[in-house]
């Protein structure tokens, strides 16, 4: 399973195209409340209400996979600042599992050291967040178990990557056609 971590603030397009994607890829994936209300309500940097499928108490660490860290602001800031976001975060760092952050969100593993040495990228004007990373003009790029990718616009892309990385640049290409993406 794979968690995508929603924050007050959170950019949108990222976490929901990439959630789309990844179910259309049968990629088992839920979106989680880090500080939504009562009801997992989420609202996105441009005011969008979302319905989270859980909250950050129902992240179930015996089947994670991976975590997705949409960007946003003040999104990003709201994820940095959840103790049960870094809790599920250090999680993946120590059992080597995936993880992919796009646009600001990248500066979260850069400010924890897990980007140094690494290729990456991030919304520009990040750069100098990415602690040690090899900065990267892709759109997304993979280095290992990390994807990062430039932000809304690179999110079709960033989603391909993970595809791509979790059932095969086929599975990956044969979405993007179906989905008419060039």
């Amino acid at each position: 399973m794979f968690y995508c971590f929603l924050a007050e603030g959170f950019e949108e397009i990222e976490a929901l195209t990439t959630v789309d994607m990844l179910r259309r890829a049968n990629v088992e994936v839920m979106t989680v409340s880090v500080d939504g209300d009562s009801e997992n309500i989420v609202h996105g940097a441009h005011g969008i209400p979302v319905v989270a499928d859980t909250d950050i108490e129902g992240v179930d660490f015996e089947n994670i996979e991976g975590i997705i860290l949409p960007g946003g602001m003040p999104g990003t800031l709201n994820l940095e600042m959840s103790e049960g976001v870094m809790k599920v975060l250090d999680y993946c760092v120590s059992k080597d599992l995936y993880i992919f952050a796009i646009c600001a969100a990248p500066q979260i593993l850069g400010h924890k050291g897990l980007l140094s040495g690494k290729n990456a990228t991030c919304y520009p004007g990040f750069e100098s967040e990415l602690k040690g990373a090899v900065l990267s003009a892709l759109p997304a790029v993979k280095d290992g178990k990390i994807i990062t990718a430039k932000g809304p616009g690179a999110t079709v892309d960033f989603a391909a990557l993970i595809i791509s990385e979790l059932k095969g640049e086929n599975k990956a290409c044969e979405l993007k056609e179906s989905m008419q993406c060039s």
